[in-house]
């Protein structure tokens, strides 16, 4: 009996060895995963950060925390979020545009204006066309060619408006000022994009308002044709640019 009784102390002396064992490997494992998420990229805690600091101040915008509204998925922790628009302040594309617009000696040609849209470079109808054509005259590749080299160096979308001042105009091309705007405004995209290869075609899109945008009275000679333009507009809020 006491034989027996010594081989089961001296079994017992033996299993504490595996369970030593077992505990240090999980305690290493542990450790591992621990160091593992302490060395988190500063790019992606500084998102986390702002998207906390977002949702407890009240404040909105885009963060990482942010649903995609147009797949409904939520993105990754530290996702970038892509934007339509990475420049997207008024002031700044302004002072570029009015910049570039100085050294290339276009005043006289080209007027430059902004809204609550973004910043439009407004081109007269007698720079681009014949009367009642939409056709783009040589002598104004020039300046054409000088304003796409511009909207280049700018993600933003861009928008090119067409308008027309009151008078009807009915001609084996066009049975209205609509038509005429549209097609103006058609002709100047297609240039940018087909002929100077402009990349990301899908950031432009053109629009025709006819005779309904005038900036002056439609009451003289003069008013008329200063309502006879076509609009480049770089667009820095998207939303009121969809409004219009």
């Amino acid at each position: 009996m006491s034989r027996k009784k010594g081989a089961k102390e001296e079994m017992r002396t033996d299993a504490w060895i595996a369970t030593f064992s077992d505990t240090m490997t999980l305690l290493l494992t542990f450790f591992v995963l621990l160091y593992s998420f302490s060395t988190v990229d500063a790019a992606k805690f500084k998102q986390i950060a702002s998207s906390l600091q977002s949702v407890l101040t009240g404040e909105t915008g885009k963060s990482i925390l942010d649903f995609n509204v147009k797949t409904g998925e939520v993105p990754l922790v530290g996702e970038p979020i892509p934007t339509t628009n990475a420049n997207n302040d008024t002031e700044d594309i302004y002072e570029k545009v009015q910049s570039f617009i100085k050294d290339k000696k276009l005043e006289s040609t080209v007027v430059i204006k902004s809204d609550n849209r973004g910043v439009i470079i407004q081109l007269r109808e007698n720079i681009l066309f014949e009367s009642g054509k939409a056709e783009i005259i040589d002598k104004s590749k020039p300046v054409l060619n000088s304003i796409n080299g511009l909207i280049a160096t700018f993600p933003n979308d861009v928008v090119i408006e067409g308008h027309t001042d009151n008078i009807p105009i009915s001609n084996y091309e066009y049975n209205n000022n609509w038509q005429l705007s549209s097609a103006r405004a058609l002709n100047v995209l297609e240039y940018f994009v087909s002929i100077k290869g402009q990349v990301l075609p899908k950031r432009f899109s053109s629009v025709a308002y006819g005779e309904y945008r005038p900036i002056v009275a439609n009451n003289n000679d003069v008013n008329r044709a200063l309502n006879r333009r076509v609009n480049i507009l770089i667009v820095a809020n998207e939303k009121e640019a969809t409004k219009k």
